[in-house]
């Protein structure tokens, strides 16, 4: 049974408090609340009780479970009628949906950004803790040219900021990076570009560096998530591996990274 959630302690916060997206999970409805029609959040009882949840942030779905919940016909018809553009989560209910012929499988590789010796004082010195949100989102919209409009972009990063469950970075005025949530001892890193003109001189590395020692430094641990396409380049920053999973995404509907990360076809 799916089931709209009304109130914030309908969230078993302990449960999803264990996996990243169940803390972002959690870090949504503390800026959100359960009130916003583009931010809604269910609750799924199994068959044969399991127990999950679930909630649509724009067009992107997300599912987290207790291990014992089994896709249905009713979450099968869920995405039916809302066809998100992106599907993650609970990976073995993300391989039991039917998808429909309009969704891709893509790989996607989670890592804990590991923060090494190499001096990084100097580097501090160009980084902007509290930018201009419209400089961010002009280097954004060069580095994913599919990025929502501005008003959008800038009504969601900004309340979340505001709520004090992000934070916006930019370095050299050139490159940037969001505190996609920043929540207990745990931050997810998103949305990380450079501007064509400063591309090649290596300022992502050395921000990307610095931004591991910062939080590591405030007892945080951050992670980010990349599909196959940059796998390599974390890597080589000396980021560590500490999962992989899939993702669903339409191939329907134009973006930037559709193609990337395609698994090949079984």
């Amino acid at each position: 049974m799916i089931r709209l959630i009304e109130h914030e302690h309908e969230l078993d916060a302990a449960l999803l408090n264990k996996t990243l997206n169940g803390k972002k999970m959690l870090a949504y409805m503390r800026a959100y609340g359960p009130n916003y029609e583009f931010c809604r959040f269910y609750k799924i009882t199994g068959d044969y009780g399991g127990v999950g949840y679930m909630f649509i942030i724009n067009s992107t779905l997300i599912i987290c479970s207790d291990g014992g919940l089994e896709p249905s016909e009713e979450l099968n018809l869920f995405v039916s009628m809302n066809l998100p553009f992106r599907i993650e989560g609970d990976q073995s209910v993300l391989e039991g949906i039917k998808i429909p012929e309009r969704y891709q499988t893509l790989n996607r590789t989670i890592f804990e950004l590991i923060p090494d010796d190499t001096p990084l004082e100097s580097i501090e010195d160009h980084v902007e803790f509290n930018p201009k949100l419209t400089d961010v989102y002009k280097i954004l919209s060069e580095g994913f040219p599919n990025i929502a409009d501005f008003s959008l972009w800038y009504t969601d990063t900004s309340h979340r900021c505001r709520h004090g469950i992000s934070r916006v970075f930019t370095y050299r005025d050139s490159t940037t990076a969001s505190a996609v949530f920043d929540i207990g001892s745990t931050v997810l890193i998103g949305q990380v570009a450079t501007n064509i003109a400063a591309r090649g001189r290596g300022y992502a590395r050395e921000f990307l560096k610095w931004l591991a020692k910062f939080f590591n430094g405030l007892g945080k641990r951050a992670y980010l998530l990349a599909l196959d396409v940059r796998v390599s380049f974390y890597q080589e920053i000396g980021f560590k591996i500490v999962g992989k999973e899939i993702v669903l995404e339409r191939i329907d509907v134009v973006k930037d990274n559709v193609s990337k990360g395609r698994l090949a076809d079984k």
